[in-house]
């Protein structure tokens, strides 16, 4: 099979779709794997290493999306990078279609491409191992954002998440008790903050209390959520619903009664965001004020940390990488379940996806 793996253009993104070590598994396996040039640089991977793993470099996206037949990308691609998929090729990454425009999604169908949304792979314990490694990296990394921001030369309301003897903690409000939630429960409490997380299943807070037991954990009900948004100097949306917008938890009046100069993390904001003052932002500009709150809303932010989350995703997908190219796509889909429940279009028909912007 003729591989791609692309550069990223999406603007603060440098993970790459596959390591070197991925790329020399593949070609041991006797695929052809193109690489465009400096497709790994933010990652700390230069074209020579990938030639050394037996890729073949190529100098412009439209050599790279017109040779492959199955392109392994990262972020959702741009109109552009839609443009230059060739009808009938095969498109893996965080595609993110529940939230993308409508406009993106007919043209992924009119092309007849089979997109296999890396997010959406579930096992059938409803665990997402593909997604796992990111939502890992996205938790860890609240804590360290929250705390910065919290800074009153950052804007926020001078709280120091852990406190000091006699002055207590900040208050970090979780929504969400997934792979993200727990991961960024655990940070926040190395850093010594209050921390309460709500979610509407037992079973998941149970597993958190038991990691944690400092943490206090509530069902995610409408009142417990109004009381904890009330107190909170970090709320972070860590929600999840595969194949769907996040559901919106939070609505402006409630943040209209937050504490000044508190601070929103929307985790969530790559499905939608699951509070309704939450837009998307970038890493150069992270943040704004919404109704005197500090909201940071970036959706790509493992993508500053390019080389773990590159190792950590190889790590995790290379099994089904493999199958996909050993394979073939159709009898890879058939024969793994959880591929299955990745394929959002499939050959010119709509699959998996439960809920779509216009």
């Amino acid at each position: 099979m003729n591989i791609g793996i692309p550069k990223e253009r999406r603007p603060f993104e440098y993970r790459v779709g596959l390591s070197p070590a991925g790329v020399e598994l593949l070609c041991q396996n006797g695929h052809t794997v193109f690489v465009e040039h400096d497709a790994g640089i933010g990652a700390g991977f230069a074209d020579q290493e990938y030639e050394r793993a037996g890729a073949r470099i190529v100098y412009s996206a439209e050599e790279l999306y017109g040779r492959a037949d199955l392109v392994l990308k990262v972020a959702r691609p741009l109109d552009e990078e839609l443009d230059l998929l060739k009808p009938g090729c095969t498109l893996a990454g965080l595609l993110h279609l529940a939230s993308a425009r409508r406009s993106k999604i007919d043209l992924l169908l009119e092309k007849k491409i089979t997109t296999i949304a890396y997010e959406q792979v579930s096992l059938p314990d409803g665990s997402l191992p593909l997604l796992r490694p990111f939502s890992q990296i996205g938790g860890a990394m609240a804590a360290q954002v929250a705390a910065r921001l919290l800074q009153n030369n950052y804007g926020g309301n001078g709280v120091l998440l852990g406190g000091i003897p006699g002055v207590p903690p900040a208050e970090v409000v979780i929504l969400g008790a997934g792979v993200v939630g727990s991961f960024a429960a655990r940070a926040f409490v190395g850093l010594g903050a209050h921390v309460t997380v709500l979610d509407k299943s037992v079973e998941a807070l149970t597993r958190i209390s038991q990691c944690a037991p400092s943490i206090v954990t509530m069902p995610a009900t409408e009142r417990n959520i109004e009381r904890v948004c009330l107190y909170a100097d970090v709320l972070v949306g860590a929600v999840l619903v595969p194949g769907a917008r996040a559901p919106q938890l939070v609505s402006r009046q409630l943040v209209r009664r937050m504490k000044p100069r508190s601070v929103i993390l929307d985790i969530s904001i790559d499905q939608g965001g699951c509070v309704e003052t939450s837009r998307p932002t970038t890493h150069d500009q992270p943040t704004f004020i919404e109704e005197n709150i500090i909201h940071y809303c970036v959706p790509n932010m493992p993508g500053v940390v390019a080389r773990t989350a590159t190792y950590g995703f190889v790590n995790a997908a290379m099994d089904y990488i493999l199958q996909l190219a050993n394979l073939g796509v159709d009898k890879a889909i058939e024969a793994n379940p959880a591929l299955a429940t990745g394929v959002t279009t499939y050959r010119g028909e709509l699959r998996n996806l439960s809920r779509l912007s216009k």
